[in-house]
């Protein structure tokens, strides 16, 4: 692969070199598909240079000297045998929430589902009341460290989902958080607006009168005060029913909120054909989904975000349809569905069962990880790709190759990562060239 830079050296005020392999994504911004999704533009012995926090040259280790010239005090970070790619984008989490709920383990052994946990005040609702009673240090405290966990193991992008407090002031409370975590965590942080979690028990005027809640009071309020982009809704047996996300996601486009979909994750509702019909940001889970309205997803342009560790979290037999959705000409992408119903911290795990379960290729599962999970949420122009101009978002891992990374089932914690070109956790360099 040439350098991404033929006219004499360009100033540097940061190098990384020594890596056996560069995943660096090159190509047109947004989300791929098919064949495309093969492309993931390896460069061999490969380095990188930074200015500013922005990506300058991308190239063969032997070319550097000539074609990069390190400014007076540039620092070169040097990891021989180690393999690099762009910061990993997390496409799906509920990352914002108080608690735990590690005693249900048990129910579900016994064959207890997700709904009938939830119905009896476990589950989503005990994740509600826990939420709405944390002080707000509380909150920040636990998910500050989760997010610190999430950048431990690469993830540089995460979307974040409201959706545990399903009050008009508890959802904005949550909201409010959000660029106060990115803040402290160092992760770049895209907030989904998701009232339309579940119905809660004590909604007044029942479920009509959150319906009416959530389209009238919440939704403008959560646009006007620009909080988040999208307006997600659980669009499943038991949650939202499809007229009902409809008339959810109408509201929240007409308020300037893109549409996203939990849908067909336990049963075929039309979930999926609806986020097809709205043009949505994403249709997510999938589990059930018919070949005919994957094909419309795919006919849509609307990315698909697979969460492979879901169904394992859920003691279920299913699993998630990355081959098909991949072969269906849908772009795919990657989350990892972190919440107290699936505690995935380390996003190296769900790339490895994007591989293993949901049978995607190693490279398309690093393309869903990177330049896709990108795509759905909207930041195809800022992140997910190793081109110059980019701020320089680095994952590095201390594997040769980078099929190693599904291989080994996220058993391989990041040598390196950097945020806009600063080194954010692990292995920092040795600081200024000598």
């Amino acid at each position: 692969m040439p350098p991404s830079s033929s006219r004499g050296p360009v100033p540097a005020d940061l190098v990384v070199d020594g890596l056996s392999e560069i995943a660096t994504f090159q190509g047109p911004p947004g989300p791929r598909t098919g064949g495309a999704m093969e492309e993931i533009g390896r460069v061999e012995d490969g380095a990188l240079a930074a200015r500013n926090g922005r990506l300058v040259w991308v190239g063969l280790s032997r070319r550097l000297s000539r074609e990069v010239r390190p400014l007076p005090g540039a620092r070169r970070l040097e990891y021989p045998g180690c393999v690099a790619l762009p910061g990993l984008v997390d496409a799906h989490t509920h990352v914002l929430f108080a608690g735990s709920r590690e005693d249900e383990l048990l129910r579900k052994v016994r064959g207890e589902s997700y709904g009938a946990i939830a119905s009896s005040g476990g589950g989503l609702f005990r994740t509600v009341r826990e939420t709405r009673a944390a002080s707000e240090e509380v909150l920040r405290r636990e998910t500050r460290a989760r997010l610190r966990s999430m950048l431990r193991w690469g993830t540089t992008t995460a979307e974040v989902k409201s959706g545990y407090a399903l009050t008009l002031p508890g959802e904005l409370r949550l909201l409010r958080l959000v660029p106060r975590l990115a803040r402290e965590s160092g992760i770049r942080l895209v907030p989904t607006f998701l009232g339309a979690h579940a119905v809660p028990p004590d909604a007044p005027g029942g479920r009509r009168g959150y319906l009416r809640l959530l389209t009238e009071r919440m939704i403008p309020a959560v646009s006007r005060g620009r909080l988040a982009g999208s307006c997600d809704v659980f669009c499943d047996q038991g949650f939202f029913t499809r007229a009902e996300a409809k008339r959810i996601l109408l509201a929240g486009r007409a308020w300037g909120l893109r549409p996203r979909i939990h849908a067909d994750e336990f049963v075929p509702l039309g979930g999926a054909r609806l986020a097809a019909e709205l043009s949505a940001a994403s249709a997510d889970h999938l589990l059930t989904t018919p070949p005919a309205d994957r094909e419309a997803l795919a006919r849509a342009g609307v990315p698909g975000v697979i969460l492979p560790l879901t169904p394992l979290a859920a003691f279920s037999s299913s699993r998630s349809p990355g081959r098909e959705l991949v072969d269906a000409g849908v772009a795919v992408a990657l989350g990892s569905d972190l919440s107290p119903n699936s505690w995935v911290e380390s996003y190296p795990q769900a790339i490895a069962h994007a591989v293993h379960s949901a049978r995607l290729t190693p490279a398309e599962a690093l393309t869903a990880a990177t330049v896709n999970a990108a795509g759905a949420l909207g930041l195809s122009s800022e992140v997910g790709q190793l081109t110059p101009g980019r701020a320089l978002d680095l994952v590095v891992f201390p594997v040769p190759r980078l099929e190693q990374l599904p291989y080994r089932f996220g058993a391989t914690l990041p040598r390196a990562v950097l945020k806009d070109g600063r080194p954010l956790a692990g292995d920092p360099g040795p600081g200024p060239f000598p």
